[in-house]
């Protein structure tokens, strides 16, 4: 259907689909730029997943990494993205999100007050690969006053609770790392915190909600408040339907909302941010890994692979569609999203096993590389699907563990009844505790004893837990010689039951450098479409090369889109 025949409700320059960090930037961009543009939001909130992430952004040689006494070079950032990926990235994309990203940072400082702080010590997940470095890399947004936001406040996604001090009370990745090491300063720290939070009276009065917003909620509110304050309009409650094509370019969207059916014009682009499909059942069986659960994740459940699928009409290629942003997590039936195991792993007197009792990884690995290592280790034995993390009473004393805080302050008489051989399993004795979760005694206590004596050499000489600054940034530093490491001796003794879960899926779209989405049958560009985010194939390829490394690329791709946009938009003036 030619333009002219057809009838628009609605006409932008650009269209923006998600209203996660990566599509906000695109639809903030693109105003700058001279391009109207809007952010359509399918659920009642805005925010996506960035909202309940932990906001960080990883931006090699950031422009604040000299000043937190780093160094950092493109050919050091090449390197290490060519380590990781392998080949299995174009170099191309690489190195337009090495060079744009810290660009792309400058200018939402600059333009939008968008602002954030490189995070000296928070590890590249590799930090002994080629290029690796200790630190620097990762950004975190900027503390955000929620009371700036005004009513659009109500309409930002709540945070999960385990990202918050006793479930509500907001800290930066800098005050966690703090708080869960117990490092210098810890309880002075945390009664500040309370204190803040408590005796700020005015806002309690409105909400329980922490007024002062970190991590993914502050990423999300100050790009919120800039696309507020640069008039870029944000429909929630609409949900893609379909693109529109004409000419073999996509000129719109068809969306449904409380309007019903509606046909929205874009004149210059439309850029997808709808997230992945981690929570769509029967696309989690066509790609990934079996077993698969969409019950297992850690994710919100409201990514379904819409725009994916929207692209695939229209014939585009897709890519790594068998692979995640894999997390293990906790199995708490009835309860989703399920809570990751993101720190607990690290601290001293735990280890993970298979249903044989056997350990199989690095328990304090990168997340993604625990989760390859379940479905390896699955598939020669049949027996890691799902498998289990153990602790003992002095863990479960000191450290969190799950969905549970440390027993000094919420002791087992509290956690709730319900949980007990459900969730958390708990016995007297280690073949006890085998017995109740159906795992071999005898191979646990062959694990048990064999931990125990890398406890005491210091050295991991099955899987080298501890053996890199990654591993040691959330262990326990009052232990020695190695932090990660310590004997499971002490009864009672606790198991959780631990899923190949993830915080997102990595397959989508493939895009080149420029983020627009390429075709299956000849590899070139669809005129006028875009892709960034969990709905387009990883730049990370099959691995996470930091934390960070989700939001940062979704985020300088959403820039990147947009200016190829204007770029294209100021050819086509100029020719005519």
């Amino acid at each position: 259907m030619s333009e002219s025949a057809r009838n628009w409700d609605e006409r932008f320059d650009v269209i923006v689909v998600g209203s996660g960090a990566g599509g906000m930037t695109a639809a903030l961009r693109s105003q700058a730029l001279g391009l109207s543009s809007v952010v359509l939001e399918k659920t009642d909130r805005y925010g996506g997943t960035t909202a309940v992430s932990g906001g960080g952004i990883w931006i090699p040689c950031n422009d604040q990494i000299p000043g937190v006494g780093g160094s950092d070079s493109y050919e050091e950032a090449l390197a290490y993205m060519r380590h990781l990926t392998a080949g299995e990235v174009p170099e191309s994309r690489i190195a337009a999100y090495l060079r744009a990203a810290p660009e792309m940072v400058r200018v939402l400082a600059s333009e939008a007050d968008v602002h954030f702080r490189a995070v000296r010590k928070y590890p590249d997940y590799f930090p002994d690969a080629p290029g690796g470095k200790p630190g620097y890399r990762t950004m975190e947004p900027a503390a955000f006053d929620a009371a700036q936001l005004g009513p659009l406040f109500d309409e930002l996604r709540e945070p999960y609770a385990g990202t918050q001090l006793m479930g509500r009370i907001s800290m930066d990745q800098v005050e966690a790392h703090t708080l869960f090491t117990k490092g210098k300063g810890w309880i002075r720290l945390t009664l500040g915190m309370m204190w803040r939070y408590w005796t700020d009276f005015r806002w309690r009065r409105r909400t329980k909600r922490d007024r002062r917003l970190t991590l993914g909620q502050a990423l999300v509110a100050s790009l919120r408040a800039a696309l507020q304050r640069h008039q870029v309009p944000v429909q929630l409650n609409t949900a893609l339907v379909s693109l529109v094509e004409e000419g073999g370019r996509v000129v719109g969207v068809e969306v449904d909302g409380p309007n019903g059916r509606r046909a929205l014009q874009a004149r210059r682009g439309v850029v997808l941010a709808t997230g992945g499909f981690e929570s769509n059942q029967a696309m989690r069986e066509q790609y990934l890994p079996a077993p698969t659960q969409a019950e297992w994740t850690a994710a919100p459940g409201f990514n379904h692979g819409e725009g994916i699928r929207a692209g695939q009409a229209l014939g585009a290629d897709c890519d790594f569609m068998h692979l995640t942003w894999g997390t293990p997590t906790v199995h708490m039936p009835g309860v989703t999203p399920q809570p990751g195991l993101f720190v607990e792993r690290a601290l001293p007197g735990s280890l993970m096993v298979n249903q044989r009792g056997e350990r199989f990884c690095n328990e304090a690995g990168p997340y993604t590389e625990v989760v390859y290592a379940i479905y390896r280790n699955h598939e020669a034995t049949g027996a890691c699907v799902p498998c289990w993390f153990i602790f003992d009473g002095r863990f479960r004393k000191n450290y969190p563990a799950g969905p549970t805080l440390p027993g000094s302050i919420q002791p087992d008489r509290k956690l709730p009844q319900e949980w007990w051989d459900k969730v958390i399993y708990r016995a007297d004795s280690l073949p006890a505790l085998a017995a109740k979760i159906g795992v071999d005694a005898t191979g646990l206590q062959a694990s048990i004893e064999r931990m125990a004596q890398h406890a005491e050499r210091g050295v991991d000489s099955e899987f080298g837990k501890g053996g890199n600054v990654f591993d040691r940034y959330y262990s326990d530093p009052s232990v020695g010689p190695n932090p990660c490491l310590g004997p499971i001796e002490k009864p009672p003794f606790y198991a959780l039951r631990v899923d190949p879960g993830e915080i997102g899926t990595k397959g989508g779209l493939v895009t080149d450098e420029q983020a627009r989405v390429l075709r299956q049958a000849d590899g070139q560009a669809i005129p006028g479409l875009y892709a960034v985010g969990n709905c387009s194939a990883a730049v990370m390829g099959r691995t996470y090369a930091g934390p960070g490394a989700t939001l940062g690329p979704a985020m300088t791709f959403g820039y990147i889109a947009a200016q190829d946009i204007a770029r294209e938009a100021q050819a086509q003036r100029e020719a005519a």
